[in-house]
């Protein structure tokens, strides 16, 4: 393969994810955070996740000793200069996306690939930002990284064909299964999705059923594996939030506006499991 030595830039919920993911799979990975707190923090959240493995009999201490050994912490980007794919996987905000990428651009060798995990920043503006556009790509995995199994790999106007094909077949490599997109905002599922999600709300704000009812309508009558406010809260009302704000200043369509439902739960601080009340509420369960 092209790819043999991953970096990951962010040590998160998602770039852990994607450094085990990396690292289970046999790949060298090096992950980079901002201070070595966040970096023990991060390293420490994967292995306990190997260790749940091991527990469940799906590794062996062996395995579990082995992939951590292939894990690396920096807290430095200069520890990235000889790795063939970077994933960025930093707070979802375009300046500093471009500034890392541009910082990337000068340390990393001429031949790596420079990839972000951003489900809804603009990634041709970070390939605009290096002198090796046509080596910038998105890879966005989906949360939980270890459990989900879609990658989409995000091609820009400047994406060289290779490249894509590259990053196509190191998804594979660590078991995912990979789509190509286009780089235009939310890229598939987003753009499907969010559009569903609120329109759940603005059923909900009209009067039309109750949560529970709505979730149970989408669950038994789709086949989802949970229905739309289960969803919200897992995932996030500020994070919805974001991605609609986004999508609506891109598209100028009404389906992707924010209802004012949703703006009012967020300003009121209910933002989902995360904050204990969402659409429901997690601390009285």
């Amino acid at each position: 393969m092209a790819i043999g030595r991953i970096g990951v830039i962010g040590c998160g919920l998602m770039g852990s994810g994607i450094a085990q993911v990396s690292a289970q799979a046999g790949f060298p990975t090096t992950v980079v955070e901002a201070n070595q707190a966040l970096l023990d923090k991060g390293l420490g959240g994967i292995r306990k996740s190997l260790e749940a493995l091991v527990a469940k009999a799906r590794m062996t201490t062996d395995d579990r000793d082995a992939v951590m050994g292939r894990l690396h912490g920096a807290t430095s980007l200069e520890a990235l200069r000889d790795v063939d794919l970077v994933i960025e996987a930093i707070t979802e905000n375009q300046p500093l996306k471009n500034e890392t990428f541009a910082k990337l651009d000068a340390i990393c060798a001429p031949h790596a690939l420079l990839a972000s995990n951003t489900s809804s920043c603009n990634v041709t503006a970070m390939a605009a930002a290096t002198k090796r556009p046509g080596q910038v790509l998105g890879l966005h995995f989906f949360n939980p990284v270890p459990l989900m199994k879609l990658v989409e790999v995000v091609q820009t106007l400047l994406t060289d064909d290779k490249a894509v094909r590259d990053a196509y077949d190191w998804v594979q490599a660590t078991g995912k299964v990979p789509v190509r997109t286009k780089d235009s905002t939310a890229f598939i599922v987003n753009r499907l999705l969010v559009p569903y999600l609120l329109d759940a709300i603005r059923a909900y704000e009209g009067g039309l059923a109750t949560l529970e009812d709505i979730d149970q309508a989408m669950k038994l009558g789709c086949g989802y594996p949970m229905g739309p406010f289960t969803l919200l809260d897992l995932v996030g009302l500020d994070t919805t939030m974001f991605v609609a704000e986004v999508m609506f200043e891109e598209y100028r369509e009404p389906r992707y506006a924010p209802p004012p439902l949703l703006k009012r739960m967020v300003m009121a601080g209910r933002l989902g499991r995360k904050s204990g009340k969402g659409f429901y509420d997690y601390e009285r369960k």
